[in-house]
């Protein structure tokens, strides 16, 4: 019975520590508009997401930004902390292309784990579509999703 009570107050005592910090949660979408959630458009656009309103509501929003011009510009710009421009990461690439996250971009992934988090990234990547730019050689623990969107899926062909 000690024995039970000692590793049981250990790893209840791990994720006690882990509180201590606040969760995070980044919801990245490709096309969607600010006033697409209905937590932007009080109800006018005819939009409903309560699930994403309420998230807001228990959290943080934040409404200024600036948009880059493509998806990939866009994740390399939140995810490196730099304008497109200087990782040249500003537009989706090829299969198999050479272009990707660098060794010495240093990503909020990594900069979080510093910090005692644990981090994921699932759904699409486009940061490079190698394997040494996955998103877990770059400070990410977990991923799962795809990292070139337009060979992601292999669906047979429609005969007709």
């Amino acid at each position: 019975m000690r024995i039970f009570l000692i590793i049981l107050s250990v790893l209840f005592t791990g994720s006690a520590l882990a509180q201590d910090k606040p969760n995070m949660l980044i919801i990245w979408g490709d096309d969607i508009g600010f006033w697409n959630l209905s937590t932007n458009n009080m109800g006018m656009m005819g939009y409903e997401t309560p699930n994403i309103d309420r998230i807001a509501a228990e959290g943080a929003k934040f409404t200024d930004y600036y948009g880059q011009q493509s998806c990939t510009a866009g994740r390399s710009a939140f995810i490196l902390g730099q304008s497109p421009i200087r990782t040249g990461l500003t537009k989706v690439g090829s299969p198999g292309a050479d272009l990707g996250i660098r060794p010495e971009d240093v990503t909020l992934a990594s900069l979080l784990k510093d910090e005692g988090y644990v981090t994921g990234q699932f759904g699409k990547n486009h940061l490079g579509d190698k394997d040494e730019f996955l998103p877990t050689a770059h400070g990410f623990d977990e991923f799962f999703g795809n990292l070139y969107h337009l060979n992601a899926e292999e669906e047979p062909e429609d005969p007709d």
